[in-house]
């Protein structure tokens, strides 16, 4: 965040002469708030802002890295994030109406989800929990794009799929790890360590690049083919 700060401060003035009045207010309010910030102090609605806006610039460059088009990225703003703390909020009827509106619009062929429910920040829950819901709202409704829909539920840095339970596993080559490394890596922001899991002091990549890497060797040791990592996942069907 800071670093963010400093930024927009130099650019303000290289290009401003330092003269553009409501930058010079805003970095002042903010710098002074951070320096003066205690534990359990909520961030303000100024900060929440800009650390939504660092995440949407990092997404869309990790987007365009795998040469995804931004008009096919979507931001969905959903209320239960904007707390300002670590633990976020339960799910609510207008963070299932937002993902509802979003599959309506998109109708996919298929849905990946973060089946990471053990996530200490509770946000890859209350995000799937959405989806869920608003997937058993079109079905109730008998939504005609389910039919050919199929529902993936992967899982990233904190844990990987029993053996026995994963029902689709994908190679991945050499190539194609380090590329997902790379994407993983345009998220700047989010490359500390991982604190919330003990004495693991791996980072948020090495983690599941470790995870991608030990699928692999997993089937590799029941007689399948060896290759270099494999990304699990196990499928979900609505009732």
């Amino acid at each position: 965040m800071p670093r963010f700060l400093h930024f927009i401060n130099g650019f303000n003035q290289l290009f401003e002469n330092g003269e553009n009045e409501v930058i010079n207010k805003k970095y002042a309010e903010i710098k002074n708030y951070l320096l003066s910030k205690k534990e359990g102090d909520l961030d303000t609605q100024d900060i929440l802002t800009i650390k939504g806006l660092i995440c949407r610039g990092e997404a869309r460059i990790a987007s365009t890295y795998n040469h995804i088009p931004l008009n096919h990225v979507h931001f969905l703003d959903m209320p239960f994030y904007e707390t300002g703390r670590i633990q976020k909020n339960p799910i609510s009827e207008a963070d299932v109406e937002i993902v509802l509106q979003l599959l309506r619009e998109v109708k996919p062929h298929q849905i990946y989800v973060a089946g990471d429910l053990a996530d200490p920040h509770g946000t890859h829950r209350v995000c799937t929990d959405a989806v869920f819901a608003a997937v058993d709202i079109e079905k109730q409704n008998g939504a005609e794009w389910l039919e050919e829909c199929r529902i993936w539920m992967y899982r990233g840095a904190w844990a990987e799929w029993e053996i026995e339970n994963i029902e689709m596993a994908v190679p991945i080559s050499p190539e194609e790890l380090r590329s997902k490394r790379n994407a993983i890596l345009k998220h700047q922001s989010q490359m500390e360590s991982t604190p919330f899991m003990g004495n693991d002091e791996r980072l948020f990549w090495q983690r599941a690049e470790d995870h991608n890497r030990a699928t692999a060797n997993l089937y590799n040791r029941l007689g399948l083919a060896s290759y270099e990592a494999m990304e699990a996942f196990i499928e979900y069907i609505p009732l």
